[in-house]
């Protein structure tokens, strides 16, 4: 099992890299425009590669379990972070540099005269600053987290949009249609991935619904949520995994919050039960909801499973972490109360 998911991972890595890389050596087939300098050159270099890298973050939040097992989640949206600091870092140094070549770029006039196609990039670099500094600085700026993701979401797009608006517009090393076509085509994709997150996953978790049938206290300002399957069978899970859970709104709504299962998974009726400390937030509502309730899982998702249940395994975990201990073992329930 681990060899194939080393398998897995390492042609999703292959593929990452394609993604990224492809669309830059297809600037150098067909037709080509004069060579320019050197700086000038490698700053569009730079620009073409942060701009392929922030729209395949569509695809790395969507969560497709077949690319995100070999990892888990954990890791992929670590990665996800991580990466956005390199690719607004590339953008970001593509404009600095052009400045530097030709200075004479930040004189009033030329800014004023300057093709749309600029305001675009102005724009596109703009919506990326924005999206970094609220996502690293949320806390210190009180930004709520449902509000931060619809902004998150917004600035992605704009952003993104933006950028490619710009680099067709410019149209430098765009002049073969097929080229132009690749990027607007690649972009399509990368909305699309959006859109499979935001209404197509939705509306499937809209046809499979949860009944809550018992909110549990238990120790440690914890509350436990009991949840039952209606109208369908429920999903398999393995000890140890979790999933996004919307309690108030429809599967719509921006934000979904993830959560350990703290249930067995050898349970047979699809009952599924989530152990939710109170945080602040969101979570300071959950021994709120009401018994009858509906709401909405996505999932299960993780990679924090025991990969031989007959070898010896040694838990340990601290505070709310327990939950997923509690999956692998359900006689370990005593722990929370």
């Amino acid at each position: 099992m681990q060899l194939l998911y080393g398998l897995r991972g390492a042609v999703w890595i292959l593929f990452y890299l394609l993604f990224i890389l492809a669309p830059l050596f297809a600037l150098l087939a067909g037709s080509h425009p004069p060579t320019r300098d050197f700086w000038t050159e490698f700053s569009v270099a730079l620009g073409y590669s942060g701009l392929a890298m922030m729209g395949l973050q569509f695809g790395l939040t969507a969560r497709f379990r077949y690319v995100t097992e070999p990892w888990g989640e954990d890791v992929i949206y670590h990665f996800h972070r991580q990466i956005s600091l390199v690719a607004v870092g590339l953008v970001v140094t593509h404009p600095i540099i052009l400045i530097a070549v030709k200075p004479e770029l930040l004189a009033l006039s030329n800014m004023l005269e300057a093709p749309l196609s600029a305001h675009f990039a102005l724009l596109s670099i703009f919506s990326v600053i924005t999206l970094v500094v609220t996502a690293l600085w949320r806390v210190a700026l009180k930004i709520k987290y449902e509000t931060w993701h619809l902004i998150h979401i917004v600035l992605a797009v704009v952003a993104v949009t933006a950028g490619v608006v710009h680099m067709v517009g410019s149209g430098f090393y765009l002049v073969d249609f097929w080229k132009r076509a690749l990027w607007v085509g690649l972009t399509i994709f990368w909305i699309g991935l959006l859109l499979y997150v935001r209404i197509v996953k939705p509306l499937f978790m809209l046809r499979r619904p949860y009944r809550i049938t018992e909110v549990r206290k238990e120790r440690g300002d914890t509350s436990t949520l009991v949840m039952q399957p209606e109208g369908h069978p429920g999903f398999r899970l393995r000890p140890g995994q979790f999933g996004w859970l919307t309690v108030w709104g429809s599967p719509f709504k921006i934000t979904g919050h993830p959560f350990s299962f703290s249930s067995s998974a050898a349970v047979a009726d699809g009952r599924v039960e989530m152990s939710i400390r109170n945080l602040g937030d969101f979570t300071s509502e959950i021994h709120k909801v009401p018994v009858g309730r509906c709401v909405y899982l996505d999932g299960p998702y993780g990679a924090f499973t025991i990969g031989n249940p007959a070898d010896m395994h040694v838990l340990i975990a601290g505070g709310v972490g327990v939950t997923p201990m509690i999956s692998n073992d359900p006689h370990a329930r005593r722990s929370l109360r």
